[in-house]
């Protein structure tokens, strides 16, 4: 075999390792797309929470599956969980180890782990978390993340569900008009509760470094369980 055979033979090898790779990526997003969660689940959510409609709670449930989303396009970089009653959620499907295993398995190719952010090894990591979190949860939703005009659902939902000790975002904490909130989705920098996966990476972006503005709470928000 000369090397013109062996070129042939890498970049037709190559092209079918990329069509394998492209069709598992989009039968994964189908998979999280279309998966209904137990309905004992969603009445934790519900019971957790009683305020929430059903209505509501479905709500919830279609934000999880936003957030697998953005961990599955991740490529398994740490992705912060930016709502409460979503993480929540997340907490109460974990709970339901066996479907869990599976999910994770059909969803990603991998078992997600639940890291709290003081079990982090920096606090740059879980600080790339919620940047990383707003950026893919921007392109899911066809926002600019430089000039967004709304938040995602996900950093929106738990101002939208009254969620009590939920993380509260302001689009723009330097516009007067803007909705306050506790953390600044124009400035983002620092985190909330908690994250999927633990590796770490480097793709900061640079999209939200910068100053808070004093309006803004500059903390993280609380833990939550998991390894």
């Amino acid at each position: 075999m000369d090397w013109i055979d062996i070129t042939i033979a890498v970049v037709l090898f190559s092209g079918l390792l990329y069509f394998y790779l492209r069709n598992k990526k989009n039968r994964q997003l189908a998979f999280i797309k279309k998966y209904h969660f137990h309905k004992s689940i969603r009445e934790k959510i519900i019971a957790r929470h009683p305020h929430l409609t059903d209505e509501q709670s479905h709500l919830v449930f279609r934000a999880l599956r936003d957030y697998f989303w953005m961990c599955n396009m991740a490529k398994r970089r740490m992705v912060a969980m930016p709502s409460q009653v979503v993480d929540d959620a997340w907490h109460e499907f974990i709970l339901f180890t066996r479907s869990y295993k599976v999910f994770c398995r059909k969803a990603l190719g991998r078992f997600l782990h639940h890291t709290p952010t003081e079990a982090m090894s920096s606090p740059t990591l879980a600080q790339e978390g919620i940047k990383r979190a707003w950026r893919l949860a921007c392109a899911k939703e066809h926002i600019d993340p430089k000039n967004p005009n709304r938040l995602p659902l996900i950093f929106a939902i738990d101002a939208m569900l009254n969620i009590e000790n939920g993380f509260k975002y302001s689009l723009n904490c330097k516009d007067k008009n803007s909705p306050t909130g506790d953390y600044c989705a124009g400035h983002i920098g620092c985190s909330s509760g908690c994250a999927g996966d633990s590796g770490s990476s480097s793709d900061s972006g640079g999209l939200f470094d910068g100053a808070f503005n004093s309006n803004c709470s500059s903390g993280c928000g609380g833990g939550c369980g998991g390894d």
